[in-house]
């Protein structure tokens, strides 16, 4: 693949990749296989750790970090000074972190993909719940946290319980749930000086979805709807068992999810990439509401999950959609395959779990990880992964499972 200067100069497309933690390798390995020139931009803190596929890296650049946070400034300073010498034709985040350090840098450097604002729609709380809002989605009642007056109207008129999450964490890290309006505010004066950092949320009950998708050329190309079982959010705070599973495809459920999923992703305007995008359906009445969207690979093994029953990995096909608009060319997506697929991961008690008793031919992954237990499960048979998720859950829950004190903020 080639890019063009004014029709004056011919090069490799070079791709810069941010990395705040690890993860992303497949994205690089395919970029390289495509013919870039991949360079990465990483966390000093996993100089020593980190097992990246140099072969695939045309350099590894280091910057100082602080729990893998990293100063704005320096950083930009960084990549200009690189920019005299190499010329940078796309950014890439390869975390839900590295969102806002992509958009800053393209915007001064003028590149395309998501600037500032826009990248908000898909990392801040507040702004994508508006944003949907604004389009005509169905979301949970929320309110922002500036005002104390604005608060007090909310927990007044809406019942409890209700969620304070905070505006820019991923997933579950650091929401808590609160049963009286007193606790909601020694919360928030508990937080003092970052209170305009949280969103307030009543708490629906109900049944949590996931639809992960490619889109290019702003259009989805391919989306796939998934169902957890015990909803994240109990799982982080109450020590619960992870699961997830693919819907049956052409199903009631499975059809209203990727529409409502399309017009998320339309109103939000990702026009190439990919997403993982978050819905609730309430026990109350029905409906499916908005929870929050990204522009990334789902975390948590999905990917993985994905992989195993269709046969397309989103951290490959990302490499591809941004390389197709890099280039001009048209993208198209793999022919996936028709299975089910199920995934659960849990904390063990164990240091490293002996999990050789799970051997039903439908298991095709076991996660390998210090004081963890994870298995993905595929077939042909919808109610087959149904069955297997259910026994390896009693299993795990009997001969494996330990809990942690939830996250308020990401660690590694």
């Amino acid at each position: 693949m080639e890019s063009q200067d004014n029709g004056a100069r011919s090069s490799p497309i070079t791709f810069l990749c941010l990395a705040s933690y690890e993860k992303g390798h497949r994205t690089l390995e395919t970029l390289k296989g495509l013919g870039c020139r991949v360079f990465l931009l990483t966390s000093l803190s996993l100089k020593e750790s980190a097992q990246w596929p140099r072969e695939s890296l045309d350099d590894i650049f280091y910057l100082e970090d602080q729990e893998h946070e990293w100063n704005f400034p320096h950083m930009l300073k960084g990549v200009s000074h690189l920019c005299r010498t190499e010329r940078i034709d796309r950014i890439l985040p390869l975390d839900d972190f590295d969102l806002e350090k992509a958009a800053y840098l393209r915007e001064h450097l003028r590149l395309p993909g998501l600037g500032e604002s826009a990248t908000r729609y898909f990392r801040d709380k507040l702004a994508m719940r508006m944003r949907a809002r604004e389009c005509g989605i169905p979301v949970p009642e929320f309110t922002a946290t500036f005002n104390y007056d604005a608060i007090a109207r909310f927990l007044e008129r809406v019942p409890g319980p209700w969620v304070l999450k905070p505006r820019l964490m991923a997933g579950a890290i650091g929401i808590k749930k609160f049963y009286q309006a007193q606790d909601v505010w020694n919360r928030i004066h508990e937080v003092a000086d970052e209170q305009s950092f949280f969103v307030l949320e009543r708490f629906l009950p109900g049944n949590i979805y996931h639809v992960d998708s490619i889109c290019y050329g702003g259009s989805i190309r391919y989306s796939v709807a998934s169902s957890y079982g015990t909803p994240p959010l109990e799982v982080t705070t109450g020590g619960g068992i992870f699961t997830t599973r693919l819907l049956q495809a052409g199903g009631d459920e499975d059809k209203a999810l990727r529409s409502l999923n399309e017009q998320v992703l339309s109103s939000f305007d990702l026009r190439t990439g990919v997403s993982h995008t978050e819905f609730i359906r309430s026990h109350e009445n029905g409906t499916y509401y908005f929870l929050e969207t990204s522009a990334r690979v789902g975390g948590a093994h999905i990917s993985d999950l994905i992989e195993a029953a269709t046969g397309i990995n989103l951290w490959s096909e990302w490499a591809k959609v941004e390389l197709a608009e890099a280039a001009g060319r048209q993208y198209i997506v793999p022919e996936p395959r028709t299975d089910y697929g199920g995934l659960l991961v849990s904390l063990a008690r164990q240091e490293y779990p002996d999990t050789s008793s799970f051997h039903d031919p439908e298991l095709v992954w076991r996660l390998r990880k210090k004081h963890h237990v994870g298995f993905i499960v595929k077939s042909p048979r919808w109610e087959r992964v149904e069955e297997l998720l259910e026994l390896y859950t009693q299993r795990v829950r009997t001969e494996y499972h330990a809990s942690a004190p939830p996250r308020d903020k990401v660690r590694d």
